[in-house]
């Protein structure tokens, strides 16, 4: 079949226009418990819903549940990825407001294990997406294991969920501590979950920031809050996000305000030297701007 006018005056502006960069976000948490999937969840929708293309991946590669969180069923998985049976897109499915979900597996011991090798290869096949996505949200396993280090290393920036318990604070310190002395990852995001106020929030950072400044040579940024909300609760018993359930309750309409200041944080436009998401990307843009 012959290409028209238009099919290569679309592959005439792939050529002249390549996929601008990406906003790669990692969030962790030091401890489970936090309710740092649900917080990735909400974020992933309210930006969505606020029109930006979003791509969530599942990184809590043994146990996986973002799809059921959200009450998909997907048919494919990373697994798939790794066996070479399948690309990225083909795996996708989509969610509330058009999200896009790239789910992992659960109980799967093989991809709980993977190697710093195939680490690197799965941040690698991002390369190969065509699409265009504003944002990246990486869902990464709790605590420090070794696929949470390359998933928020090759981000650009890393978001900490923490909330007010004496186990979260100091897994917490201890993520950072990881993070920042031994990968040099400088800038933390903190978001203090399940709160009754703004200020029990603050108080919480504030535990984190004054130890982190004592010892450590970070930058933290207090987000915000997620409050403790009966509606949240409501809509992950339905296996829906709060923010297309239930958009007026006081949960959506923080995540949505987290969302806004997600969207004002610049796109890195250069890479940083080691392994890193859409890397083919930042370096055209590097060479764009030389």
């Amino acid at each position: 079949m012959a290409e028209t006018p238009q099919d290569q005056a679309a592959g005439l502006r792939k050529l002249t226009h390549p996929p601008r960069p990406v906003k790669v976000i990692a969030i962790a948490s030091g401890k489970g418990g936090v309710g740092k999937t649900n917080v990735t969840v909400n974020l992933g929708v309210a930006l969505a819903s606020q029109g930006k293309e979003v791509v969530l991946l599942d990184a809590d590669l043994g146990l996986a549940n973002i799809d059921v969180m959200l009450g998909l069923h997907p048919q494919y998985n990373l697994l798939n990825v790794l066996e070479g049976s399948k690309s990225l897109r083909e795996i996708m499915v989509e969610g509330p407001s058009g999200l896009k979900i790239i789910p992992a597996t659960s109980g799967v011991q093989r991809m709980a294990e993977l190697s710093p090798a195939e680490h690197a290869g799965m941040i690698q096949a991002f390369s190969e997406l065509e699409q265009h996505i504003d944002v990246l949200l990486i869902d990464s396993a709790a605590g420090i294991a070794d696929s949470v280090v390359s998933f928020t290393r090759a981000a650009q920036e890393v978001i900490v969920v923490v909330c007010d318990e004496p186990a979260s604070i100091t897994d917490a310190y201890a993520l950072i501590k990881l993070l920042s002395r031994d990968h040099k990852v400088e800038r933390f995001h903190i978001i203090a979950n399940m709160c009754r106020s703004v200020q029990e929030g603050r108080e919480l950072f504030d535990k984190i920031a004054l130890v982190c400044d004592r010892f450590l040579d970070v930058t933290l940024d207090f987000m915000g809050i997620v409050p403790f909300d009966e509606d949240l609760r409501r809509a992950v018993k339905k296996q829906r996000s709060v923010v297309e359930f239930i958009p007026r309750s006081k949960s959506a309409m923080a995540f949505m305000h987290l969302a806004k200041k997600i969207e004002h944080w610049p796109v890195l436009k250069q890479p940083r030297g080691h392994m890193e998401f859409f890397v083919e990307r930042l370096i055209q843009a590097s060479l764009e701007s030389a």
